[in-house]
C-alpha cells in the first residue's frame, strides 16, 4: 500500500528576520517619501533596524545595500565619492509597489487595450463569424466553418473552396487614448505638516505603471503645476519634490489641453492629482494670487476650463489627496462641471479610495 501524504508538526524557522524582499519593500517606500534621497533612505532604514531589530547576525543592513547593488537597484554616484543614486530598475520597482498599493486588485492585461462597443479589424477575437469581406486577414479565417459551407453548398464528392464558403472569426475594435497626468506641487501639499506629496507620488506613479501594464499602446503626458505648468518624464515621478508655490490650476488645464490637442486619437482624458484649493493665476508677466479662502475670480476661470473640456469631450478625472470639507466641494463643483470623476482619499489610506462617477451619478468605495 503506498503513502500519499505524510503530516507533522509545522516548526517555523528559527530566523524570522526580514530578508532582501522584505527590507526591499521597506526600502521602496522609504525612498519614495525622501524624493529619490538614497542616502537619507537608507539611514532611516538604520534608524528603523536599530528601533525594530529589522535584521539580525546572518543577514544586516550592509549585506542589504551589497545586495542593492549587485541586483541592478543601486549605482555608484559619479558626481558624489561613496553616494550611490537609483537605477532605471529602482524607478520601475518604486511604480510597481506603489500599483500593488494602490491598485492591487486589479490584474495585469496582455496587450492592454480600451475596448468600444464596435467590431471590425482589430486586437481580440470574439466568438462572433460572418462572410469573408475584402482586406480581411489569412489568419482570421475559420476553416473548419469555411470548409462545412464547401461541403454544403458544393457537394462532398466535388470538394470546392470559393470565396463566398468563407467563413471569418469576427475580432473587436480596439482604440487608443491620450492620457495627461498633472500633478500638484504647490506649498500645500506639505502645510501645516500634513505630508501629502508622498501619496500624490504614490497615486501618480501607480497611474503611470498601470497605463503602461494595461494599456501599453496609449499615449501618456505627465505635468506638475505650481505658480506655472511644465512636462516631466514617467522616470522622474519618484524625484518629485514641493516647491514654495501657490496652486495654478488653470495653467496646468491650460497645458494638458496644448499637448491633447496634438494627439491624433479622439479619446482623450486628463487625470488631476491635486490636495484641491486654486490659488493663483498668471496674468501678462504677473501672478494673481490669493491663498485665504476659494478667490472667486480664480476659481471662475478654473471652472471655465472645466467646462471648456467637458465641450471637448476631454473627460478629467480628479484624485483629491485631502479631507478638508471646503476643498472638496470646490472638486465636487469642478468635477460636476466637467461631468467627469473623482476619487477622495484620506492621506491615512491611499488603497481606499471612494469614487465618484458625476457622468453616470455613481458613487461607491473600494
Amino acid at each position: 500500500m503506498s503513502v500519499g501524504y505524510r503530516f507533522t508538526d509545522y516548526i517555523p524557522p528559527q530566523d524570522d528576520k526580514p530578508g532582501f524582499e522584505s527590507l526591499l519593500k521597506i526600502f521602496m517606500q522609504l525612498v519614495t517619501i525622501t524624493s529619490g534621497d538614497v542616502g537619507e533612505a537608507l539611514n532611516w532604514l538604520s534608524s528603523l533596524d536599530k528601533q525594530y531589530n529589522l535584521t539580525g547576525d546572518e543577514y544586516g543592513i550592509g549585506d542589504f545595500i551589497e545586495d542593492l547593488k549587485k541586483k541592478g537597484y543601486l549605482d555608484e554616484n559619479p558626481q558624489e565619492r561613496g553616494a550611490f543614486q537609483l537605477t532605471a530598475k529602482s524607478e520601475q520597482g518604486i511604480r510597481k509597489s506603489a500599483l500593488e498599493e494602490i491598485f492591487g486588485k486589479l490584474k495585469k492585461g496582455g496587450k492592454g487595450s480600451h475596448a468600444t462597443p464596435h467590431t471590425g479589424i482589430g486586437d481580440e477575437a470574439s466568438t462572433d463569424r460572418r462572410e469573408y469581406r475584402f482586406g480581411d486577414a489569412l489568419e482570421q479565417i475559420s476553416m473548419t466553418d469555411s470548409l462545412r459551407n464547401a461541403q454544403i453548398n458544393h457537394g462532398i464528392g466535388d470538394l470546392r473552396l470559393t470565396e463566398q464558403d468563407l467563413e471569418v472569426t469576427e475580432t473587436e475594435h480596439k482604440t487608443q487614448a491620450a492620457t495627461v497626468l498633472m500633478i500638484d506641487i504647490s506649498h500645500s501639499m506639505i502645510l501645516y505638516g500634513e505630508d501629502r506629496i508622498t501619496p500624490a507620488k504614490k497615486v501618480a506613479m501607480a497611474l503611470a505603471e498601470l497605463i503602461k501594464q494595461r494599456y501599453p499602446k496609449d499615449t501618456l503626458d505627465i505635468l506638475v503645476f505650481g505658480n506655472d505648468a511644465w512636462q516631466i518624464e514617467v522616470k522622474d515621478l519618484p524625484y518629485l519634490e514641493v516647491g514654495p508655490y501657490h496652486t495654478n490650476t488653470v495653467a496646468g488645464l491650460e497645458l494638458a489641453m496644448d499637448i491633447l490637442r496634438k494627439r491624433k486619437t479622439p479619446n482623450k482624458q486628463i487625470f488631476m492629482i491635486t490636495d484641491g484649493k486654486p490659488t493663483c493665476l498668471k496674468e501678462g508677466l504677473r501672478y494673481y494670487k490669493n491663498s485665504f479662502g476659494l478667490d472667486r475670480k480664480v476659481v471662475n476661470k478654473t471652472l471655465n476650463l472645466a467646462a471648456q473640456c467637458r465641450r471637448l469631450k476631454i473627460p478629467i478625472t480628479t484624485f483629491m489627496i485631502a479631507s478638508d470639507p471646503y476643498l472638496q466641494q470646490f472638486v465636487d463643483e469642478f468635477t460636476k462641471v466637467n461631468n467627469g470623476q473623482a476619487y477622495y482619499s484620506s492621506l491615512k489610506g491611499l488603497g481606499h479610495l471612494v469614487f465618484r462617477d458625476y457622468g453616470r451619478n455613481r458613487k461607491k468605495s473600494f
